[in-house]
């Protein structure tokens, strides 16, 4: 009996980013009807990444000598590094029956009311995809789709240093603030946040069958 419609759940700890992003396309590209989807919850190590189309000039200055890898994503620059939680999203959305659009709408929901569970307003900008709180961005967007299935997804600040963010212009906004939830009294750590981000995505994802937890 196929377990298509079930979402996998692995953790992986902490990844360098290369070996996930060829993990992450290999999935993709090789997965069919019978696959299930499935959410990837880590932590990278440290790495700017630069979507398909970003201008490398918003890299200002890298003094730490952090890798810059351009990626297969849309948007501009990030950053990644310990104490950051990421979440990849390898959804099949048409068989969700969720489109491009509703499934970034969907991310931001999952992250704002994981805010909310803590107390914090996370708020949504207009043409900027992404969380924010009082201005500042705490929640950075970028999907990759390929015959109508996901990859890449979403990071959020816990308790990494956002130092490197200052020698970036974030997503592309110079002077856009950055700031993570140690700095909001907020003091779970990745694994407790990404168990709360995790059932939201349960709850607001368009169920098809069962969940099956399991670790690399």
């Amino acid at each position: 009996m196929s377990d298509g419609g079930s979402l996998r759940v692995k953790r992986l700890g902490l990844t360098g980013y290369a070996p996930a992003l060829e993990a992450m396309k290999f999935f993709t590209s090789t997965r069919d009807a019978e696959t299930s989807d499935e959410i990837w919850l880590l932590e990278h190590l440290p790495v700017f990444t630069l979507g398909q189309a970003g201008n490398p000039a918003h890299l200002l200055q890298n003094p730490a000598g952090i890798p810059l890898m351009r990626i297969d994503r849309g948007g501009q620059i990030t950053y990644h590094g310990p104490g950051q939680l990421v979440a990849y999203l390898l959804v099949d959305l048409p068989r969700r029956r969720v489109k491009v659009r509703e499934f970034v709408h969907l991310m931001e929901e999952a992250v704002i009311a994981t805010l909310a569970g803590y107390g914090l307003q996370g708020e949504r900008k207009r043409g900027a995809p992404g969380v924010y709180i009082d201005g500042a961005k705490i929640s950075a967007l970028g999907l990759r789709v390929k015959k109508g299935c996901s990859y890449h997804g979403l990071s959020l600040n816990v308790n990494v240093d956002l130092t490197p963010f200052s020698w970036i212009n974030p997503c592309g906004y110079e002077g856009l603030k950055c700031t993570r939830l140690a700095d909001l009294g907020i003091h779970d750590d990745v694994n407790a946040v990404g168990s709360c981000l995790l059932a939201h995505f349960q709850r607001l994802l368009p169920p098809l069958a069962v969940m099956v937890v399991e670790t690399a």
